[in-house]
């Protein structure tokens, strides 16, 4: 099994391009995340939100792994600790599918997709920026892991 992070949005800022490689480089080599970016459509295109959206679905779309179990990041997804994320994770790598996180872009994700999705997510019932989004998925994800494999970094 295969973790996949695709996001929109090719360029963070720098500290948060630093945290993110911080807890990526952390995954031993068998259970790596492979990061994978589309390029958002510009807002100032004057088109319609929805049609931004769909131009940013059709990339993700493109980027997915085939076969992946779709996760989505959603601001009214499903609620979870990392303890339920750690049991999850065990269930899916027993499966043996790889699983695909996705966050869109700064209007979110297009309804398409989400409803898609073989879960969504929510990180947080605070609004993040892209960027924190990314950074505590992957710590969430590296914490996750380190549970399952009797890692001392979770501690209850």
């Amino acid at each position: 099994m295969k973790w996949h992070l695709l996001a929109v949005g090719q360029r963070l800022p720098d500290w948060a391009e630093a945290a993110y490689e911080d807890y990526a480089k952390r995954f031993p080599p068998e259970a790596r995340v492979h990061l994978r970016t589309v390029k958002a459509e510009p807002r100032s295109s004057g088109k319609p939100v929805e049609a931004l959206m769909a131009a940013e679905r059709q990339r993700l779309e493109a980027a997915l792994p085939k076969g992946a179990r779709l996760v989505v990041l959603d601001e009214r997804g499903d609620r979870c600790t990392t303890a339920a994320l750690a049991q999850r994770l065990r269930q899916w790598q027993l499966d043996g599918i790889d699983v695909a996180f996705v966050i869109g872009g700064p209007d979110g994700l297009d309804p398409a997709l989400r409803d898609a999705a073989h879960w969504r997510l929510r990180l947080s019932d605070m609004t993040l920026p892209h960027a924190l989004a990314r950074v505590l998925l992957i710590e969430q994800l590296y914490r996750a892991w380190s549970l399952n494999t009797g890692h001392p970094y979770h501690r209850e």
